[in-house]
């Protein structure tokens, strides 16, 4: 199978009120990546986000509440285990993420990553968030290199691929406060292959994030503290 060719391939995109982007985000995936299976996880939004996405020709999986992030990309890697898809790629509906780097990322796991993280830091240019956000990230690439014994320059990416041994892990057992982050630490732990991929990140299209100046403080602390505990959870067989 050549190098990115997206046979096979899963892109999971998670969606929580995203009626206003989720069909251009996925006219975008269509148009990028037009060999692969798609499937939308609604994470209990309140809008028309799931109808929008069906209307776009994909498909839906919908919890009936919000769950979080790790809850929605863990049905993502659920369903792509069930499905038998060789690797599944998770990205945002709001259009932050662009899948015009989707193949890049297949080529990186055709290539022998066991898992893939998107990094708006390995080269310059698209969005590239607030300041006390990226100092933030910078003090979780410190602790992680420290724990994983490997250096990550965007360890709160949410635009990743899983394949082979990633994916069937991840699918049955999976962080359920701060999957970015943890899931880093957990996949070093298990000798899985990691590997970073440059991509621009866009500003969302509609919407407001979540993590306000104070809320994105207290997120640094807490997962800061679950990284610590982490190292006292016996090693995955």
């Amino acid at each position: 199978m050549p190098s990115g060719d997206v046979g096979q391939v899963l892109i999971a995109v998670l969606a929580y009120n995203e009626s206003a982007s989720i069909r251009d985000t996925l006219a975008e995936v269509s148009a990028a990546a037009p060999g692969a299976s798609v499937v939308v996880v609604d994470d209990g939004s309140l809008d028309q986000t799931a109808p929008a996405a069906r209307a776009q020709g994909a498909q839906v999986i919908r919890h009936p509440i919000n769950l979080g992030v790790a809850a929605a990309e863990a049905t993502g890697l659920r369903y792509a285990l069930q499905r038998g898809c060789r690797a599944v790629i998770r990205m945002d509906g709001d259009g932050q993420h662009d899948p015009g780097a989707i193949t890049r990322f297949v080529a990186a796991m055709d290539a022998g990553a066991d898992m893939v993280v998107g990094s708006r830091y390995l080269e310059r240019g698209g969005f590239q968030s607030t300041f006390m956000r990226r100092f933030g990230n910078g003090l979780l690439c410190k602790i992680l290199a420290l724990l994983c014994r490997q250096r990550f320059t965007d360890p709160t990416s949410g635009f990743r691929g899983f394949s082979g041994r990633a994916l069937t892990f991840f699918a049955h057992q999976f962080p359920h406060d701060y999957p970015e982050p943890e899931s880093l630490l957990w996949a070093s732990r298990q000798g899985f292959r990691v590997v970073e991929v440059p991509v621009a990140m866009r500003s969302r299209q509609s919407g407001v994030s979540s993590l306000n100046p104070a809320r994105s403080a207290y997120y640094m602390i807490k997962v800061c503290f679950a990284l610590g505990l982490e190292l006292l959870r016996p090693r995955a067989a």
